[in-house]
């Protein structure tokens, strides 16, 4: 590969001769490798015939590098189902071809020479227990074609070239998706870039909360219920949906965008689990807004470890009292209900013995923010994704009603929950996307503007070789995230997908606010400028909905059964 300021040799196109063919090619070996790695993996942590909890966790590099590899080739695979379907429509055009080329060349080096897990770790096929001559099922022509020419310099610098002629368009490259769901996407990106955009900065600075009168057009655009069936006062959309109306309102705000998550929760939570009368109670005040939900699953001391809680509901008489602590609850002031996870099983020690509640609260004001008897509150300061805020709540004699534990039974919390994750771990791939979407406008806007050494900073390869790499990883997590969607919507089980998307799209983001405020230099570390809140609101993603290594681990179990 030529070096940067290199001409590239005649012979070799920016884009290559039958691409489609060659990354079909590609796709095929590593799959391939796929199963190899499995089987080299799952060697890792059996015993018995069986996957064994103890070598899982000794082995989480070997194990979680395998779920960065699966996840790569599932990606890639998305991207060639979105390349043929615009292929077919005639609608693969220049931008989409070097939005393929690149994403495959630069993916295939890296499953090749090292997959970034996170900063620090670089896992190698060495790791995972692959051997040399397993790895040299992608040593074949079109795989070896694609590292070699598939991310060039002039690749890149064409891409980027087009991106500043298309800066105006939605997105960066066709989305592959219907044409409702462009018109859905059009429709936030223009309220979210007049109503929203202006003033996130302010908000954050000022560690606001979203205006109520925000949140009410929220409500009247339907945003709070597009999932929920119409027989429940919903739009009754897909999930792809929202997806889309996630990802513009994140474009805009991450605080904006994730107000529709703890609705999206709370339905999934009372349309697997809740009777018809709590169905029938519930829903509808979701889906209008009336009722704004929080969820309320967290304790002190556990994280991810959902099976330790400790805060504990005990029945007096027909009704519950609930006593414990509860931390990281977002937005959890000027909400009507919690979604409260509790243990009503005083002898269990694990998952079995915790129940669902639909817990009524009083919204609280500025002066008074836990009016409700038997609860208080107290605000944790954060870097980014404010905008609702972060409490630490405590119950002490709170009294929930009978008819409001989901579905009357209990013992079934955990189980309820789990039914959630799919959808919520989707539309946090989707905010995900929303937030580097933004940090590559952002930075190519400054890049455009910004001049050094008399031409702008947009001239420099580095630099738009930032920008078309963001424009690239958005394309391959925004495919992989509409695929679990799909998924979702088909009544498939999507747990491996949907956290394949959020453990990408996590990366994605936090990877294009870094080089965004790379690109800013110096300015991009003043508060004045929104690419610092970006970077702020992108760290998140990779800790809430299942920290990153949580996910690794759970689609590696998945997938080594």
């Amino acid at each position: 590969m030529p070096h940067d300021g290199q001409t590239m040799p005649l012979d070799m196109p920016t884009i290559l001769p039958d691409l489609l063919t060659l990354t079909a090619t590609a796709t095929e070996a590593l799959d391939v490798l796929v199963v190899a790695a499995r089987e080299a993996a799952a060697a890792h942590v059996t015993r018995d015939s069986r996957i064994a909890p103890d070598l899982m966790e000794a082995c989480q590099t070997a194990t979680h590098g395998f779920a960065w590899l699966a996840t790569y080739a599932q990606a890639l695979r998305q991207m060639q189902n979105w390349a043929d379907r615009l292929n077919a429509t005639g609608s693969f055009g220049e931008m989409e071809m070097l939005i393929h080329q690149i994403a495959f060349g630069e993916y295939l080096l890296q499953v090749r020479g090292g997959i970034p897990m996170s900063q620090g770790e670089i896992v190698r096929m060495d790791d995972i227990g692959l051997t040399q001559d397993q790895q040299r099922s992608l040593m074949i022509p079109a795989v070896m074609t694609l590292c070699s020419q598939g991310n060039t310099q002039a690749a890149r610098t064409r891409l980027v070239a087009l991106m500043r002629d298309g800066i105006a368009n939605a997105t960066f490259g066709a989305t592959g998706q219907d044409e409702e769901l462009d018109m859905i996407r059009d429709q936030f990106r223009r309220w979210s870039t007049d109503k929203v955009a202006p003033h996130a900065h302010g908000w954050h600075l000022r560690d606001e909360l979203i205006p109520m009168e925000v949140i009410d057009e929220m409500a009247e655009m339907g945003v709070f219920g597009l999932t929920i069936p119409e027989e429940f006062g919903g739009l009754g959309l897909p999930k792809a949906a929202m997806c889309v109306v996630s990802e513009e309102l994140s474009r805009g705000y991450i605080g904006v965008g994730s107000l529709g998550t703890r609705s999206e929760i709370a339905a999934e939570l009372i349309l697997c689990g809740g009777t018809d009368d709590q169905k029938a109670k519930w829903l509808p005040k979701l889906a209008s807004g009336e009722t704004l939900p929080t969820a309320v699953f967290t304790e002190p001391n556990t994280g991810s470890d959902l099976g330790s809680l400790k805060t504990r509901a005990v029945r007096t008489g027909d009704d519950w009292t609930v006593t414990g602590n509860k931390t990281w609850i977002t937005h959890a002031a000027r909400t009507h209900m919690m979604t409260l996870l509790a243990r009503t099983d005083p002898e269990s020690t694990d998952y079995k013995g915790l129940s669902m509640f639909l817990a009524e609260k009083t919204p609280g004001t500025d002066e008074a923010p836990f009016p409700t008897h038997g609860m208080t509150g107290g605000e944790i300061e954060v870097l980014g994704y404010r905008g609702m805020k972060e409490y630490e709540l405590a119950f002490d004699g709170f009294h929930v009603a009978g008819d409001n534990l989901l579905g009357g039974v209990t013992g079934a919390g955990f189980k309820q929950l789990m039914q959630t994750f799919e959808s919520a771990r989707i539309q946090t791939a989707a905010r995900a996307i929303g937030v580097a979407q933004a940090s590559l406008d952002e930075a190519l806007a400054y890049a455009e503007t910004r001049t050094q050494f008399g031409k702008a900073l947009i001239e420099f390869p580095r630099v738009a070789n930032k920008l078309a790499m963001m424009a690239v990883d958005i394309m391959v997590t925004r495919q992989l995230t509409y695929f679990s969607a799909g998924e979702k919507d088909n009544d498939r089980r999507c747990d491996i997908e949907a956290g394949m998307a959020k453990l990408l799209g996590a990366r994605t983001a936090w990877a294009a606010a870094d080089n965004g405020l790379q690109i800013h230099g110096g300015n991009g570390f003043a508060l004045e400028y929104p690419i610092s809140r970006l970077l702020c609101d992108a760290r998140i993603l990779n800790i809430f909905e299942g920290a990153a290594e949580i996910q690794a681990q759970v689609i590696a179990r998945r997938l080594l059964g």
